[in-house]
């Protein structure tokens, strides 16, 4: 059997569960999720070593209206991804069809490869009959190779999903070395945990308004010592991001503590700060700091 290798695009609307197919695909977790839309911010990549094939899967931020220089960072990154071998195209099963959803394939017609239209949640479907429909509306917008309905939590047919995939890769050597997991550093994931441990405790408006930057990384053999700043737009926001006698931002701490030392196999001493930098969403400089490509030196 030929070896095969290229990069995978994984592209959706918000709250498909893009993130949560790469992790599941990898069998680890990579990227943060939480059940609000706009999670994902920017192109994160995972790769999955196979015998006779390797998979660089690209997850991206949701297909989005852009209103802040933020919001257009993360369609321009989007629309680079999708340049890539092969395209998986995610949809939420339990969500009604709607004009964002027919906008977000156009943007799939605008790539050369390959697409799978990949129909998420189906686990969470109790009118089955209603996914053939929204399986026949998406025949008529676009000509997908497949349309494979699967269940990223339960891991329904993810084999078959990762088989069509490599069938569509191109012949050839693996393009990173065999335990190649991401490009991105551990300060960005760390800040990653952080934001999704925020992500988590907040609701309405202050998840959005949310950025983490690691300040300080000590690292030693039985410890390692991060400070992370949480930066809200809003006074009020780092009120409820605090809490009461500092409860919520303990609890954040100490869920992202654990976290980070399941993924890094020793102690970590994390300390948390909230600071308020008005309108960061709209500052070219503050979005170039948070960048995992200004932490690698890229």
């Amino acid at each position: 059997m030929s070896h095969r290798a290229g990069f995978v695009s994984i592209l959706g609307r918000p709250n498909a569960g893009k993130s949560t197919l790469l992790n599941t695909l990898l069998g680890t977790k990579l990227a943060i999720v939480a059940a609000k839309p706009q999670t994902t911010r920017t192109a994160i990549q995972g790769v999955l070593t196979l015998d006779h094939a390797q998979i660089v899967f690209i997850d991206t931020p949701g297909i989005h209206k852009s209103t802040t220089l933020l919001n257009k960072r993360m369609m321009d990154t989007v629309r680079s991804a999708a340049d890539a071998d092969v395209v998986l195209f995610l949809v939420d099963s339990l969500v009604a069809f709607s004009d964002q959803d027919a906008q977000a394939v156009d943007l799939v017609k605008k790539t050369h490869a390959p697409a799978i239209a990949v129909f998420t949640k189906i686990d969470w479907l109790e009118d089955k009959p209603k996914l053939l429909g929204l399986i026949d509306r998406y025949r008529t917008l676009h000509e997908f190779e497949e349309y494979i309905p699967i269940s990223a939590l339960k891991g329904d047919a993810i084999d078959v999903l990762r088989s069509e995939i490599v069938k569509r890769l191109p012949e050839g050597p693996a393009l990173y070395p065999a335990d190649h997991l991401t490009d991105q550093p551990m300060r960005f994931l760390a800040a990653e945990i952080v934001r999704e441990k925020v992500l988590h405790a907040m609701r309405q408006e202050v998840p959005h308004a949310v950025a983490v930057m690691i300040e300080s990384w000590e690292d030693t053999p039985r410890l390692v010592r991060i400070a992370a700043t949480i930066y809200v737009e809003r006074p009020g926001q780092k009120g409820i991001l605090i809490g009461a006698s500092g409860e919520v931002l303990k609890k954040i701490g100490t869920l992202a503590r654990q976290e980070l030392e399941t993924r890094l196999g020793r102690k970590v001493f994390l300390q948390t700060f909230v600071k308020v930098r008005p309108n960061w969403r709209q500052d070219p400089e503050f979005l170039a700091a948070v960048d995992w490509r200004s932490i690698a030196g890229m």
